[in-house]
């Protein structure tokens, strides 16, 4: 089991209205080398909107915890999560699952289908955008393409 203490000392924690546990287990069959750490469920006699009341779990070495807090709360572009890719294979992949049932955005972001914000950024684009054309080329995206950013940075 795990503990707080156990955590980083800074862990994002995510509020869900009541389906922490279905997000959890979305992100889990998503990111490799991730598990789930500890469910807290809600002590007796104490209401809330599931049974569950705290998922701590690990995505690819990153700790969350998913709160069931209610309805009270919703997600933003304001906080996002930026995965790094490696290859243009993995933006692909990352994209089309995060994307399922969510709504594509501009520039490689994404809201998943709990209205999280996510960016799938394969690791060169931060120095190829540092070209003003290729930067250009990454506004008319969606998802990114890293051979049409290569292309723009040279041509």
């Amino acid at each position: 089991m795990s503990t707080l203490g156990d955590f980083p000392r800074i862990t994002p924690f995510l509020w869900f209205d009541n389906n922490a546990e279905d997000a959890v287990n979305f992100y889990l069959s998503i990111f490799k080398n991730s598990r789930r750490l500890e469910v807290q469920h809600n002590p007796d006699g104490h209401s809330g909107p599931a049974n569950v009341l705290t998922i701590a779990f690990e995505l690819d070495g990153q700790k969350f915890t998913a709160l069931n807090g209610g309805p009270m709360f919703k997600f933003t572009e304001a906080v996002s999560f930026v995965i790094r890719c490696d290859s243009q294979e993995e933006v692909d992949e990352y994209w089309a699952k995060l994307s399922a049932g969510g709504s594509e955005g501009q520039c490689g972001w994404l809201k998943d289908k709990f209205g999280l914000s996510w960016q799938v950024v394969p690791a060169r684009a931060l120095e190829l955008i540092k070209n003003p054309k290729a930067f250009q080329a990454m506004l008319k995206m969606k998802k990114l393409d890293l051979a049409e950013l290569e292309r723009a940075a040279k041509g």
